[in-house]
């Protein structure tokens, strides 16, 4: 069964980790650009905004880079009062233009205290060797600054124990690195290994469709069961296999 369910994984990976994946799904935000602080940034704000349709989520994000001259790094920096004060009118679905002033800001601080996002995420990895640690950080040190506490929802606890399927998708495209070309593999700080499943009700179901999972809710606990089973297939490059369960899904193996 492991080998037919191995050879399953295999044939779902190479059928969508190509770069034919990339302009219908979110991270094509981010390959807008080509530099890597760019990248970060539409990365953030494009695997914020993941949840809903993927059609709505891919639109609301290039809507967004546009809100920032399309050039994220440097609006980061740099943004004046004014410029910021226009992003009031951006909308995606409960993410509202002052959950993404309130986001440009918490990054801005970020830059200047740790040199960008990558490198906070980098350096705490270094020093704590566990990804889950690392998200522990990154939520307290994003909220450190001056911020509405309603936009606090946008991104996940870990402590709490959630999923935090949006930025552990996030980390598959800036960790990951292979010769397809879709996933970037800028943080070479942090190995594929260290990686985990982004986990939401569609993966969970697939994953417990497929036997990779027995945990019935979709927590953190759940993510490290199924990572952990992938590990099997893959040890040093498990979240590859987000890919064949979102293959699985697109093709229908649950109505099977």
């Amino acid at each position: 069964m492991d080998g037919e369910l191995k050879e399953l994984l295999e044939r779902l990976h190479d059928k969508y980790n190509r770069p034919e994946f990339i302009e219908g799904d979110p991270i094509s935000v981010p390959h807008r650009y080509t530099a890597r602080a760019d990248r970060e940034i539409a990365g953030f704000f494009a695997a914020t905004i993941a949840w809903g349709n993927r059609r709505a989520i891919v639109a609301s994000g290039h809507r967004m880079m546009r809100c920032m001259d399309d050039a994220p790094a440097d609006f980061v920096r740099n943004a004046s009062e004014r410029e910021l004060a226009a992003l009031g009118s951006y909308v995606h679905r409960t993410f509202n233009g002052g959950d993404l002033r309130d986001f440009v800001l918490a990054l801005r601080r970020m830059e200047e205290l740790y040199g960008g996002i990558g490198a906070f995420f980098e350096s705490r990895y270094e020093a704590t060797q566990s990804i889950r640690a690392v998200l522990a950080d990154f939520r307290r040190a994003f909220f450190a600054c001056d911020h509405a506490p309603r936009c606090e929802k946008h991104l996940s606890s870990v402590e709490k124990g959630a999923a935090c399927k949006r930025l552990c998708m996030y980390l598959r495209w800036m960790v990951r690195r292979d010769d397809r070309g879709v996933d970037f593999g800028e943080w070479t700080r942090i190995p594929m290994s260290a990686l985990y499943i982004p986990l939401d009700v569609h993966a969970g179901n697939m994953a417990r469709a497929l036997g990779l999972l027995a945990r019935r809710q979709n927590d953190w606990r759940a993510v490290e069961e199924i990572t952990q089973a992938l590990r099997g297939f893959d040890a040093a490059d498990p979240v590859r296999y987000d890919f064949s369960l979102f293959g699985a899904g697109v093709d229908g193996y649950l109505k099977e």
